[in-house]
């Protein structure tokens, strides 16, 4: 299928970000983002009664605050939250490629079914993506 291509995943992740970029320097309007949870940072960590709440796809509302602390950093978007109800507050950094959805009110701008695909694991040890350095591994 067309949506495991992994260039068809690189244009519709620039897709997202060129949207992105427009949507953050020309439309100062709330508007909403749904993602696929799996890559997503929180830093500080939300505390686990926050995060247990969650489920494979988050829907994040850009607005006010939050959107005002919203940007691009390479490929990733990156904004400040409140979670919760003590409103805990953390940046958080969302690959862009796990962007499913953008939408404006309830108008969506943007669809990327690619972003629910799993996305493979990588290791911690890039030493380990060659096979030929496995003998050196304990």
């Amino acid at each position: 299928m067309i949506i495991e291509n992994s260039e068809f995943q690189k244009l519709k992740t620039k897709h997202a970000k060129e949207l992105l970029f427009f949507l953050l320097d020309n439309v100062k309007d709330e508007f909403s983002i749904l993602c696929n949870l799996d890559g997503i940072e929180f830093d500080p960590e939300l505390p686990s009664h926050i995060k247990s709440a969650f489920k494979d796809v988050i829907l994040f509302v850009l607005a006010n605050y939050t959107l005002s602390t919203a940007k691009i950093e390479g490929e990733n978007l990156v904004f400040e939250a409140g979670f919760g109800e003590e409103n805990f507050g953390s940046i958080v950094t969302i690959p862009i490629e796990n962007i499913i959805q953008i939408m404006q009110q309830e108008t969506p701008l943007f669809i990327n079914i690619a972003a629910t695909l799993p996305k493979p694991k990588k290791p911690k040890n890039p030493f380990e993506l060659n096979p030929k350095n496995k003998k050196f591994m304990t």
